[in-house]
């Protein structure tokens, strides 16, 4: 059987991060170039020819619409090669599931992509990286990995874009799969699927825009008043998410506030600042009379990302949105 050909998309981060100490605390992220990189990864004798671009060196907080067209256009590319058998894109874990579920929604799925990254820089004692990019060569190269949209390995799990967060700063296993769990198990040497391709032969649920539009995430606080919403329409946001308090709630003028935006014409998603949980349609809140979206399994940052992206597809309408967030 032939090697399996994958595209590597370096972005920077933490896996690609240098401290200059094995001991020490700070490090730069991106420090390490992709080339340096995966010629100390060419001493692990991985099982696949690995085509490195190198698409940005920094840190995933400055991620943002430069670095994502030129991922898309990338993995779009690699998905109509048939010389490349799937795509690893080295990320770092602070914004990694906005970057997977962004792809997710706009590439199809023939064809693996993988996030990964590191808890700790590369020149870190117990640095993580290695072993976490083994792992996704180990996914990336499976015949099985195909159909199941974008995923991130991170600690040994496979997680799907859809369901993966970051849930805490700085252990190795740092990362959580919610309403699902680990949707594989993976070492260097071995690969676990808990169940078959679910989007098999699936395209692009949507079109990838020419731009995003401004959508701002509201938190919940006691006592906090309208303000900050008139504040959010004042600089031209297009949409809002709440991470709300419980299942998304806020105080009653705050969400009199956000049904004022909704009703003239600014899409509002109902998501929770809790670190788990459904967040339902018409439970404490009344979503059907203040013209609101229920972010369902959705915590903020995706609900941002989903919501920015049904309003570049032109998608405005509450039904639909809704629609879109119960969907997958």
């Amino acid at each position: 059987m032939a090697k399996a050909r994958i595209l590597v998309l370096g972005t920077g981060g933490t896996i690609a991060g240098a401290a200059g100490s094995a001991t020490g605390g700070g490090y730069r992220a991106g420090g390490l170039a992709l080339a340096a990189m995966l010629e100390q990864l060419a001493a692990l004798g991985l099982d696949a020819d690995l085509v490195p671009h190198e698409v940005a060196r920094i840190g995933s907080q400055d991620i943002g619409w430069p670095q994502w067209q030129a991922l898309h256009a990338a993995c779009h590319g690699a998905m109509d090669d048939p010389a490349i058998t799937g795509v690893i894109i080295t990320h770092g874990t602070d914004t990694a599931e906005e970057t997977a579920f962004l792809l997710d929604l706009t590439l199809p799925t023939h064809k693996p992509v993988v996030l990964v990254g590191a808890m700790r820089p590369a020149d870190a004692v117990g640095a993580d990286g290695m072993r976490n990019f083994a792992n996704a060569v180990k996914v990336a190269s499976d015949s099985q990995a195909a159909g199941r949209g974008v995923m991130l390995v991170m600690g040994d799990n496979v997680l799907a874009a859809r369901d993966a967060r970051k849930a805490a700063t700085a252990q190795i296993d740092a990362f959580k799969s919610f309403p699902r769990g680990s949707i594989a198990r993976v070492t260097p040497a071995n690969l676990d699927w808990f169940g078959p391709p679910h989007r098999v032969g699936e395209a692009a649920r949507y079109a990838f825009p020419d731009s995003l539009p401004r959508v701002a995430i509201l938190t919940a606080g006691a006592g906090m008043d309208e303000q900050p919403v008139k504040a959010l329409l004042g600089i031209g946001c297009k949409g809002m998410v709440l991470a709300g308090m419980g299942q998304g709630n806020a105080p009653a003028c705050v969400l009199a506030a956000l049904a004022d935006a909704a009703a003239a014409g600014v899409p509002v998603v109902r998501s929770t600042r809790v670190d788990e949980g459904l967040v339902d349609r018409n439970v404490e809140v009344d979503d059907d009379a203040l013209g609101l979206v229920a972010a369902r399994a959705l915590g903020p940052a995706k609900a941002r990302m989903l919501l920015m992206v049904l309003i570049a597809c032109g998608i405005t309408d509450v039904a639909r949105i809704q629609a879109a967030f119960d969907g997958g």
